[in-house]
Parts: structure tokens; sequence; C-alpha cells
């Protein structure tokens, strides 16, 4: 079976991602998206997500690379759920780089244009729940 359209997308937004280039990075999401930056914090929007990836990026000292591993994408209709293991490396400047696998989630929607947009990007997936109360 070939790769879903998504699978590509996600792949050039993480590129996007890993060069900073948080203007191309938008062009991937959904006027209305939302973020999960950390659990129990969102950004939701164009503007907020771009705030939080420059911020993310900060955080991680600018050294934040992102890669995918398994993924399935679940289609219906113009709506697509992914589930993806999401490798989240850091701090590859320092002598103990720092590598993170996570079960993540994003939904997609097929846009007016026919191009898929991520409406939801949640790189914690159901890890949310162990947060519930927080």
């Amino acid at each position: 079976m070939a790769p879903h359209p998504i699978n590509a997308m996600i792949a050039a937004a993480d590129d996007a991602i890993n060069r900073e280039d948080f203007d191309a990075l938008m062009s991937f999401y959904t006027d209305d998206a939302t973020l999960v930056v950390v659990p129990g914090r969102a950004a939701n929007g164009k503007e907020e997500i771009r705030k939080a990836f420059v911020a993310i990026a900060a955080h991680y000292e600018h050294t934040l690379y992102l890669t995918q591993g398994d993924m399935i994408v679940i289609e219906a209709g113009d709506t697509a759920l992914v589930i993806a293991q999401t490798n989240v490396r850091a701090n590859m400047k320092s002598a103990t780089p720092t590598l993170e696998t996570r079960n993540a989630n994003y939904v997609f929607r097929r846009e007016s244009d026919g191009e898929w947009r991520c409406m939801i990007d949640n790189s914690y997936g159901a890890a949310l729940l162990n947060h519930v109360g927080d």
C-alpha cells in the first residue's frame, strides 16, 4: 500500500521545524488549528502556534530535531486521524543529547483547495491522560 499524502506532509512539517522555518510551517496548519504545547497548555490559531514554536525552539536551545517513526492514517471523508511515533531529539550540542519517542495523535482536515492541513497537533497523544486534574 502506498503511503498516504499526509505522511509526506508531516515529514515536510518536521523539516520546517528542524530548520526553524516557522513561516513555512504555518502552511501545514488550518487557520483554526490547535497545538498541544505541553500537557494542560494549548496554542490556538496560526499566530499562537507560530509563537509557541519560536518559544519551543528557544527552550531547546535551537537543537530540536523531530522525525517520525511508524505512522497510521485513518481517513473518513475530509478528516484523518494520524497515530504516529514522533521522535524528539534535543540538546544535540550538549555532551548528553536526549531522545524521547512519543505516541502522537494528529487530526487533519482536507480543505476546500483539496490539501490536507493539520487541525489538531498533539505530540503527547494519550499521555495527556496522565495529567488530567493537574
